[in-house]
Formats: structure tokens, sequence, C-alpha cells
């Protein structure tokens, strides 16, 4: 990617790189939450997913975490991460929703979603 970055702003590449760093956090912490703390895999169930499920999408974030950071990984299997996470996003509100769940438990996928959406605006400008 660094090859990529060419012709771009010093300024849209930092906005990528704090962006993507800080969704990257948000999403490592969350796959980190789920697989570590009871209250969060009561949650999973609370909303009607299988345990297995669980471990199974945070070992997903955690992979698609290491294709945003990683320099080597090429723009396409970025897009695939990106689109992986949108996906998850959106489901997590709309699952939360669904069981009538307050703005409490939904606003953080949300956040997520715009932070995500941040980064995912700079990986454009950077990468072409």
């Amino acid at each position: 990617m660094k090859s990529e970055f060419r012709n771009v702003s010093k300024g849209a590449v930092a906005g990528y790189w704090i962006s993507t760093v800080l969704f990257a956090l948000q999403m490592s912490f969350t796959a980190y939450a789920q697989l570590r703390l009871p209250q969060v895999a009561q949650m999973f169930a609370h909303l009607g997913f299988p345990d297995y499920f669980r471990v199974e999408l945070s070992w997903a974030k955690l992979a698609g975490v290491a294709a945003l950071l990683l320099p080597i990984i090429p723009a396409r299997i970025k897009e695939w991460a990106y689109a992986g996470f949108a996906i998850t996003l959106v489901s997590a509100l709309f699952a939360h929703l669904s069981v009538g769940d307050g703005v409490a438990q939904w606003s953080w996928s949300v956040g997520t979603a715009l932070l995500g959406a941040v980064s995912y605006f700079f990986f454009r400008r950077v990468a072409g």
C-alpha cells in the first residue's frame, strides 16, 4: 500500500492512519470482549445468537483488523475487510433493535460504523 500513497496529501494519509487505528482498536476491543467477558457472551445469548457465532465473529474481526493494518495486504482484501465490518455493524444494530434494546446497547455499533466509514473514506483517498 505504501506505493499507493504517492501524490496523496499528508493530511489524507494522516486521516487514514488515525481513523483506521482508532477503528482497529475498537474492533479489537470488541473481539476481545466477545471472547473473554461473560456479560458480552450473555448479550449474544440475549440477541439469540449461538455461542459458536460469538467466537467465530471475534476471530473474523481480528483477521479484518490485521488486513486493515498490515501494509502488505492488497487493497482488494482491505475492501473485503471493510465490507465485512460494515455487514457486522449493521447486523449488530438490527439485532439490538429487533429485541427492543435501547440506545445504550445499540449506539456502540452506530458509533463504530461511523468511525469505520471515516476510515474507509480516507482509504479510498489514499488507495486511489
